[in-house]
């Protein structure tokens, strides 16, 4: 007689029901593609960015699924904001956390001032730091989740020029504070892991390529070389990098811990 494997039915797995979920930088691209997706899972959700307007979006977007959703207007560069924020959710413990926010503005290393790296770490680093504490706090020895969105910049150089020094600096203290997090709490049932995305197609990833244009830049040249270094040859959409975000979310990476996920089209591998 085989073996009896016991296996948990994949829709069990999947789905985020009875779950509630906060996620930053809920408003456009990839947060709000994870929010749809995880709107869908059926889990509740604390939506957090400084967009009201494209949270009020978001929200009428998600009336179908059935779930809460609850709308926060927060400046993640000011820990009074996130403290107050998690003051404000009261009963509402969110089960699963996603550190999605960031800001990417290209700028030459040499033209870097200390208020420009006080804000790209604020937001990029310390906000997730400040934003886990609070739900490690809370979920210590209850179980939860983590993700944090880093970037394949922490991991390997993603253009010739140093325009994006300071941003690759953030998301490889990410990558750390998740591995160090993973390691310590881990047996505290929090499972932390991390997506690194490559290129996205994002509304933001427009902004700031007319931005680099500005200061001198070709961005169709810097475009194309990009590109040649992905197998895939296309960008990712904000829904390739939100299915791997819940899949980190859910039942299907249980014993996942410490991982730094590339979702990047092949771009680490050439």
């Amino acid at each position: 007689m085989g073996e009896i494997i016991q296996i948990t039915p994949i829709a069990e797995l999947v789905s985020l029901k009875k779950k509630r979920s906060i996620i930053t930088g809920a408003s456009s691209g990839i947060g709000r593609a994870i929010a749809t997706r995880f709107a869908e899972a059926g889990s509740d959700l604390e939506l957090v960015d400084m967009d009201e307007k494209g949270l009020a979006s978001l929200k009428k977007e998600l009336s179908h699924f059935n779930v809460e959703v609850n709308l926060h207007r927060v400046d993640l560069y000011h820990k009074a904001e996130i403290d107050a924020l998690w003051e404000g959710l009261g009963a509402r413990e969110p089960d699963i956390l996603v550190n999605n926010a960031g800001i990417f503005p290209f700028k030459d290393f040499l033209a870097i001032d200390e208020e420009f790296l006080k804000k790209m770490f604020g937001i990029n680093t310390s906000a997730y730091l400040w934003m886990c504490q609070h739900f490690i706090r809370r979920r210590e020895g209850k179980g939860g989740v983590i993700v944090n969105i880093a970037s394949v910049g922490a991991l390997l150089t993603t253009m010739p020029s140093p325009l994006l020094v300071h941003y690759d600096s953030t998301k490889a203290a990410v990558i750390s504070m998740t591995r160090d997090l993973a390691a310590a709490y881990g047996k505290k049932g929090i499972k932390i892991n991390a997506i690194a995305p490559g290129g996205v197609a994002t509304p933001g990833g427009s902004k700031y390529s007319e931005e680099f244009a500005k200061i001198g830049g070709d961005s169709m040249a810097a475009s194309e070389l990009f590109m040649m270094r992905i197998p895939l040859e296309r960008l990712a959409e904000p829904d390739d990098i939100a299915r791997m975000v819940l899949v980190m979310a859910c039942g299907l990476s249980n014993f996942m811990q410490g991982a730094i996920v590339p979702v990047d089209g092949g771009f680490l591998c050439t």
